[in-house]
């Protein structure tokens, strides 16, 4: 169902409700003893011609009464009935001014809900890829900046309603869908911390901690992503164990702690490139010791030598026994394997080209990376 047809059947149920007579040169006269309340004539007149299938009478109206009337409790109810005929006409654009004039003066009145109701229906028709008119012709304006203002505007208006509820989780999918992660993870964080008994709230935790991981783009960036999302998992174990085995926790922790591990020994190559091995080798010893189930801590091991070969002999001699860590993690022939040699107790050739050198191609700082 289109936005026009639900406009129209929405009036249509208004104009049902009670049956005036309005002249035919569309004056607005007084029946009886004069006690009809002659707004609430006009505005139901105006729904009526609307539900009619002709919004552009509807609209000449309600602009009529507009622009002779500038106050009036039924103000508002016809600016309700221009917005709507302006849709029904396929201008929804210029109608979110009528509608925005009511939600911004008129926050007490019976139109403000519906207003709003108005407002978060084109805002999910833009969002979902209507284009504004150009010229008021043809639709070729990206409206995805209205969606998103929209969007916010509803929840700010109608807080804990259902209705901001809804705008809540379409700016959150919306930025989902259009990988804008680092806004998404935001908007499912605030969708879980104001709507935790929503129907909806797995959907949102789960989208959040993917949101996470979807922001963090290699070893040279900001990893503040998988920390969020390595904090979430952990949580969502103790308060949701159900919907954390679902969505593969476990699974998601190795990947993350293999992602930090990796990020960690690329700040060490990166040093190495510059020829700073003393840094290098602290960052050497973050990935084995606090991450040695990953890959990233063998490659960490097989780069120790190099490190080492470069460090000055008393600094060397302090570092870890890289040996027997290897040892630890590989077993008996670690040492062979992995090509790890041991902690050197005396100082090591000053000739380099006796230690072999393989190329480390690293130009940026991965810690000034974000």
């Amino acid at each position: 169902m289109t936005l026009a047809v639900m406009l129209r059947l929405d009036g249509a149920a208004s104009a049902r409700q009670e049956t005036f007579e309005l002249g035919p040169d569309d004056r607005w006269e007084v029946e009886g003893d004069g006690k009809v309340d002659i707004a609430a004539n006009q505005v139901l007149q105006a729904r009526k011609a609307l539900a009619l299938g002709e919004p552009q009478r509807a609209r000449a109206l309600a602009s009529a009464y507009l622009d002779k009337f500038a106050g009036g409790e039924v103000r508002p109810e016809m600016l309700l009935v221009r917005g709507d005929a302006l849709v029904e006409m396929g201008d929804e654009y210029k109608a979110l001014f009528d509608y925005e004039a009511i939600t911004r003066k008129y926050s007490g009145s019976r139109a403000f809900v519906t207003a709003l109701e108005r407002e978060y229906q084109i805002a999910v028709a833009y969002a979902d890829g209507l284009k504004r008119k150009f010229l008021g012709t043809i639709r070729i304006v990206d409206a995805s900046d209205d969606a998103q203002e929209l969007l916010i505007r509803i929840q700010e208006r109608l807080p804990g309603s259902r209705l901001a509820e809804d705008a809540g989780m379409k700016l959150a999918d919306f930025y989902f869908d259009n990988s804008q992660m680092r806004l998404a993870a935001d908007a499912y964080d605030l969708f879980v911390q104001n709507y935790p008994r929503s129907e909806r709230i797995e959907k949102a935790r789960e989208r959040l901690i993917q949101a996470y991981l979807a922001s963090y783009h290699g070893p040279r960036y900001d990893d503040k992503g998988l920390r969020d999302a390595k904090r979430r998992l952990e949580l969502l174990r103790i308060t949701q164990p159900s919907l954390a085995q679902r969505i593969g926790s476990d699974a998601l922790l190795v990947r993350i702690d293999e992602s930090v591990a990796r990020k960690f020994l690329t700040t060490a190559e990166w040093y190495l490139s510059i020829d700073d091995p003393v840094s290098s080798e602290l960052y050497l010893r973050r990935v084995v010791e606090l991450h040695p189930a990953t890959v990233a801590a063998l490659d960490a091991l097989r780069l120790a030598p190099r490190v080492l070969a470069r460090m000055p002999a008393g600094i060397a001699a302090e570092a870890p026994d890289y040996r027997a860590m290897a040892e630890a993690l590989l077993g008996a022939e670690a040492p062979r394997q992995s090509g790890v040699e041991a902690r050197p107790e005396i100082p090591l050739p000053a000739n380099k080209s006796l230690v072999p050198e393989v190329p480390v191609e690293a130009t940026t700082n991965p810690e000034a990376d974000g």
